[in-house]
């Protein structure tokens, strides 16, 4: 696979500062039944790395002892990590508002038939991946029968009150583009998708975030390899707008791997590009027990003014 990081680690990107720490993204591991053109990580179903459960137990000591009450859990497919139903059961002991970052078709997987039940008994806000509510996008950017089974599992978590108005159960859905292009306007293809899915299929949600891709891991290989790298660079440079930079999730959140190693945001976690707060090559969990990084510098490369070009993209969608 081509590595993009040679060519974004050179920049002009404006120096940022973190806040207050509100958010921990954890990885649980790059194991996933899918394996999507878009996927930032490069997960599969070949992939091996998976959080360990003494790992999993310092991501509950930091949460109580930093008072955080976001979790963020991603992966590859997070549910499949063996540990899974223990850390969120953990988390929500604490008190912490946990959201599961979904690929829907696991729902359906043997082996997690009752992974939805498990979500909505522990009042997990789940966050699911469906790239467009017509089935060949669908099926194109993330494999045959996947439309089927996502609209399938969408159902299921409606039927245990997902997205419903007075059931505090959420339900988002995220966008991505196919291709080298900035997402449309969330608002606009938000009501496009509850017009579509409701009158196809009868489903309901809460939100859409629109995620502008990325130029790292399989995408920006994509690119390079399509000799589209440095046209999408432009795009995203062109499109910068300065008042995203206040609210960038880098500002208030920190991205555990799945070893339990620090970064800044997710996506310097795939280019291993460590978060720093001490001499150490790599800092651990565990180092940032008692360590208030408020204040501290933002590590920024070129693929930063993917957040920052147009609405804006985060975890949580555009920023405008």
């Amino acid at each position: 696979m081509l590595d993009t990081r040679p060519l974004l680690e050179v920049t002009d990107f404006p120096a940022i500062k973190r806040v207050k720490l509100e958010k921990l993204q954890v990885n649980l591991g790059y194991l996933c039944n899918l394996s999507c053109v878009h996927c930032h990580v490069n997960a599969g179903p070949r992939r091996t790395e998976l959080m360990a459960k003494a790992t999993i137990d310092l991501v509950l000591d930091f949460l109580q002892k930093h008072d955080i009450k976001e979790l963020d859990l991603t992966g590859g497919a997070p549910e499949m990590n063996p540990h899974f139903q223990y850390l969120v059961a953990g988390a929500r002991a604490l008190g912490v508002n946990v959201n599961d970052r979904c690929n829907l078709t696991i729902l359906r997987e043997p082996g997690y038939e009752n992974m939805a039940q498990f979500l909505a008994d522990q009042g997990v806000e789940v966050t699911a991946s469906l790239p467009c509510y017509a089935e060949q996008n669908v099926d194109k950017q993330r494999g045959k029968g996947v439309y089927h089974d996502s609209i399938e599992a969408l159902k299921t978590l409606n039927g245990l009150g997902y997205g419903q108005s007075d059931s505090g159960l959420k339900l988002n859905l995220v966008y991505n583009p196919s291709g080298p292009d900035l997402p449309p306007a969330q608002p606009t293809l938000k009501a496009d998708y509850q017009r579509e899915l409701k009158s196809r299929h009868g489903i309901v949600f809460n939100e859409l975030f629109v995620i502008t891709n990325m130029p790292i891991s399989r995408f920006g290989s994509t690119l390079l390899s399509k000799g589209q790298f440095y046209d999408y660079m432009t795009l995203l440079k062109d499109n910068y707008d300065a008042d995203n930079l206040a609210t960038l999730m880098c500002r208030s959140l920190v991205s555990v791997d799945w070893q339990g190693y620090l970064y800044d945001c997710d996506f310097n976690q795939m280019l291993e590009m460590p978060m720093i707060v001490s001499d150490k090559p790599r800092v651990h969990l565990e180092d940032l027990m008692t360590v208030v990084v408020d204040g501290q510098s933002v590590v920024t490369a070129d693929h930063c003014y993917g957040c920052t070009a147009g609405q804006g993209s985060s975890c949580g969608g555009a920023l405008d």
